[in-house]
């Protein structure tokens, strides 16, 4: 099983602070941790939405703006990947990241095709 782990942040953090040496030292630690286990399939930080872009849709038309989102309270600060055996697992993992205090981090499930009823299932070549 795939989980997303997002770790969302306050706008006015993401877009003002540096992290310090101590949460990026932690944070690559974290990470390590994970790559040795071998749950780790990605981990990623974002940049601030204030070098970033939002496409929205309405009445068939896109329109593109560009960041800062002034309208969002929390944007993802950045992500990880893992693959596990349970939401336990991924549970277990997500409470070894090193959140300063207040700090949030969200697991979520990735879609697999066995997910999918079988009639929106993407067949493969052996099916």
């Amino acid at each position: 099983m795939r989980f997303m782990m997002s770790l969302p942040a306050p706008v006015e953090v993401l877009e003002k602070a540096v992290p310090t040496m101590e949460v990026v030292t932690a944070m690559r630690k974290f990470n390590e941790d994970m790559a040795k286990a071998g749950v780790l399939l990605a981990a990623e930080g974002l940049h601030p939405s204030s070098k970033g872009a939002r496409i929205r849709v309405s009445g068939g038309k896109r329109t593109v703006t560009d960041g800062p989102f002034a309208e969002a309270k929390e944007l993802i600060a950045g992500f990880w990947i893992i693959q596990v055996k349970s939401k336990e697992e991924a549970i277990e993992w997500a409470n070894r990241c090193p959140l300063p205090e207040g700090g949030v981090i969200e697991i979520r499930q990735v879609f697999e095709n066995c997910d999918f009823p079988p009639e929106l299932q993407k067949k493969t070549a052996a099916s």
